[in-house]
């Protein structure tokens, strides 16, 4: 591993040890590039493939309990449809290693983000059939209930989509506090996409299990077929409206018009359109989808004022200047969007 102070391999082998962990020496160890701040290490140990998983070095206030939370969705899952990795066991003992951490299964795959293997490239019908398969993987998210996966600790279902614009808008408003950000004038109208969405949250929705962040990147798919192998990153699960993670799943998924998406959408021009991944969705879930609209728009602010906190960071110089520019043109794209919805219903 190019950086063995990451993780001190003997205490974990150790604890591995006195949880009956796998037996042997540990193996090929090697460090994982991810999409957050979170140490992914994989390694293999007594013929297993395993991957451990704890906070950056420097942890943030919430880091310990982030990796609490994702090893909770990870056992929640255990008996469900919902293709995930695999916990093998979480600690929440930092005498070990000073943090929060879990080991779960290692998954054979690849996320459609940072590489496409030629069969998928050459097969229209194989980037088609990919598609389905991520909605088909969120129908069953949609499905699971949260008591019987025992999740339902991790998030307040009452009032929780009354809540969202309020919550999110104070996020961006936050923002103020960080020298050189021209505050919320740098999105055009974003007060107007806050103003139809407040004014028209749906009445009759049914909570559940949320992912939070579900887009191509979060998805690894299998080598052999173009389905899913296992939907990664749960540290923002939450107890929510599932809805919301189809309407995210369709603000980001790839469009040729779209700076951010560009490249995937002419990677993969076979994959199903808009309106096909709501069919197919609608096949897997009972959820009333007369207001996906709504909820694509929602993930649209909700998505844009996020990535406009790097932005932001990156105007008092606590970012990368060009990745705070790359960010907060694609939080101009993702608001645009969500006023286009706004136009759409509008003129009707």
């Amino acid at each position: 591993m190019d950086n063995p102070s990451v993780v001190d391999m003997d205490r974990l082998t150790t604890w591995m040890d006195e949880n009956g962990i796998g037996t042997g020496p540990v193996t090929d160890v090697v460090e994982l590039a991810g999409g957050t701040q979170n140490i992914l290490i994989r390694f293999s140990r007594g013929g297993q493939d395993l991957v451990f998983r704890r906070p950056p070095l420097h942890k943030r206030k919430n880091s310990d309990e982030t990796m609490r939370r994702e090893a909770v969705v990870l056992a929640g899952l255990a008996n469900s449809d919902v293709p995930h990795p695999r916990l093998i066991a979480s600690c929440d003992d930092h005498d070990v290693l000073e943090c929060q951490f879990f080991i779960m299964e290692a998954v054979t795959g690849f996320t459609a983000t940072s590489e496409v293997p030629d069969d998928l490239v050459n097969s229209l019908d194989h980037q088609h059939a990919l598609g389905l398969s991520m909605i088909d993987a969120l129908a069953a998210l949609g499905r699971v209930d949260p008591d019987t996966a025992g999740v339902s600790s991790l998030g307040r279902a009452d009032g929780w989509l009354e809540r969202q614009v309020p919550k999110w808008r104070k996020q961006l408003d936050s923002y103020a506090e960080l020298e050189g950000w021209p505050g919320s004038a740098a999105l055009p109208d974003i007060d107007k996409l806050g103003a139809w969405l407040q004014s028209n949250v749906p009445t009759d929705w049914q909570p559940g299990l949320i992912h939070g962040d579900f887009h191509f990147g979060n998805v690894m798919f299998r080598l052999d077929a173009p389905k899913v192998a296992a939907i990664i990153d749960w540290e923002l699960a939450t107890i929510g409206d599932p809805l919301l993670d189809l309407g995210h799943l369709l603000a980001t998924w790839p469009n040729e018009t779209e700076r951010r998406t560009v490249g995937l959408a002419k990677s993969l021009p076979g994959l199903p359109t808009r309106d096909e991944l709501i069919a197919q969705y609608s096949q897997g879930s009972a959820r009333d989808l007369s207001n996906v609209d709504w909820y694509q728009a929602l993930a649209c602010y909700r998505l844009g004022i996020l990535l406009e906190g790097t932005y932001a960071r990156s105007c008092a110089g606590k970012a990368a200047a060009d990745v705070g520019e790359r960010l907060h043109r694609t939080a101009e794209s993702l608001i645009e969007q969500g006023l286009s919805i706004v136009l759409s219903h509008t003129v009707r």
